[in-house]
């Protein structure tokens, strides 16, 4: 495959440009009736056992200080196999390959591959689970951030967007064996995760074992229904050089329409910076204490398919307003570090801040979905703000994504390399 942009982004409108004559024959009424009288009135389609798409896209980021645009381009292929293909047997397989033009980053390959999850799983009995491989364990009832999702730590390989359901769907699970207990009105759930390799590769079809196994991990997972509409959750998650820590996921329904949710984890631990520090080798005095993180909110749905959710988000491992805004004045090799921590293990710099998400169904006609995000952070008022347009059919859809980082300087999001992208995106369903 050739890497030159030009003709990558040759391709990408020539693909782009099929796949519209394909949406606008699906949309034909003349022939979605030749369609229909060609069918047998009494076939039924199978679901399949395979998940096939191709996805192409190509935007430009506008870097800060006046700095030029710079272009893009992607080719991704996604691919998802879930088989029942023996009495009490199924195998799962997800893996996702995006090709770049330029590397999302200095140093790394144009093509990354993510092994999302393959396992096998076993169902000794109606009511018990058995599961080995890698498995991507997400936790969590909040919609922006999840102190529960204790298995998002160096997940990530390749981030095509940052929405929060992209950023859980497309990370790399960790090698793991999962037992559930299952019983009405709750469930058990007991995963330990090994330790297997020390140092991390990079290189494309690496499965980067060191990313998700470089510590022996475990987390109990206990759901019990206490009454309609809530189901509390309680984990305990222990890794290798931390104290156990305890988690809660609560949601309720206030009425019809709106849905309030709580999620806490905490325990005793270093602070996130201190943590920077001595992963990257600079000794640091240790200020281990016990820590919370919150995510609390609502989501509010309305009758024409308006969900609305805000959510005030706490990181009790993060600094307090004066020490994050001081930080990059004091010590640029240490604000550095730190932020490169902060993205491994996707945390916010500082203690306090809000996301807000709203999204629309059929949006002024049918087919289109409109999706809204902000992040803001109070201690900097740095804000990230997102804006996603999809229209989907029945094999493919288009989306147009735009992205704008503000703040000062050195502030959470007005350091970002790009104060401003935009992405458009054709994706194509097998």
């Amino acid at each position: 495959m050739s890497n030159k942009p030009f003709s990558f982004k040759s391709g990408v409108f020539a693909f782009m440009g099929l796949l519209t004559l394909n949406a606008y024959a699906q949309q034909d009424p003349d022939l979605d009736a030749l369609k229909v009288a060609d069918q047998m009135p009494n076939t039924v389609e199978q679901p399949s056992n395979w998940r096939l798409f191709v996805e192409a896209g190509a935007g430009a980021n506008r870097a800060r200080l006046g700095g030029a645009s710079q272009q893009f381009q992607r080719l991704s292929l996604d691919l998802q196999y879930d088989n029942s293909f023996a009495p009490g047997w199924r195998a799962v397989l997800s893996d996702r390959l995006d090709v770049n033009w330029p590397p999302q980053a200095a140093g790394l390959p144009h093509d990354i591959n993510t092994i999302k999850e393959a396992y096998l799983s076993w169902q000794v009995q109606a009511d018990q689970l058995l599961d080995l491989g890698r498995i991507n364990a997400r936790n969590g009832v909040a919609l922006g951030y999840n102190p529960t999702d204790y298995f998002r730590t160096s997940a990530l390989r390749s981030v095509v967007s940052v929405d929060p359901a992209s950023l859980k769907e497309n990370r790399q699970g960790s090698i793991m064996l999962r037992g559930q207990k299952l019983w009405n009105g709750g469930s058990l759930t007991a995963l330990y995760s090994p330790k297997l390799a020390d140092q991390r590769n990079y290189s494309s079809f690496n499965p980067d074992v060191a990313a998700t196994n470089a510590e022996n991990r475990w987390l109990l997972t206990l759901s019990q229904q206490v009454r309609d509409g809530i189901t509390p959750q309680v984990l305990l998650y222990k890794a290798e050089n931390q104290p156990v820590q305890i988690g809660l996921n609560l949601t309720a329904l206030l009425n019809d329409s709106t849905v309030v949710f709580a999620e806490w984890s905490g325990g005793r631990s270093q602070s996130s910076f201190v943590q920077a520090m001595l992963q990257a080798g600079v000794n640091y005095p240790d200020d281990g204490a016990f820590r919370n993180h919150s995510a609390s909110g609502l989501t509010y749905t309305t009758s024409n398919k308006i969900s609305v959710t805000a959510e005030f988000e706490y990181n009790g491992g993060g600094m307090d307003q004066e020490k994050w805004n001081s930080l990059g004045q004091t010590s640029l090799p240490a604000y550095g570090i730190y932020r490169r921590y902060l993205q491994n293990v996707q945390e916010t710099p500082a203690k306090r801040s809000i996301f807000v998400y709203a999204s629309w169904q059929d949006a002024l006609i049918n087919h289109l979905d409109l999706a809204a995000m902000s992040r803001y952070d109070i201690a900097d008022a740095s804000r990230m703000s997102w804006l996603e347009a999809r229209y989907h059919l029945k094999h493919t859809e288009f989306a147009l994504q735009w992205q704008r980082n503000s703040g000062k300087s050195l502030s959470n999001y007005g350091a970002a390399p790009q104060m401003q992208s935009w992405q458009l995106l054709a994706r194509y369903y097998f």
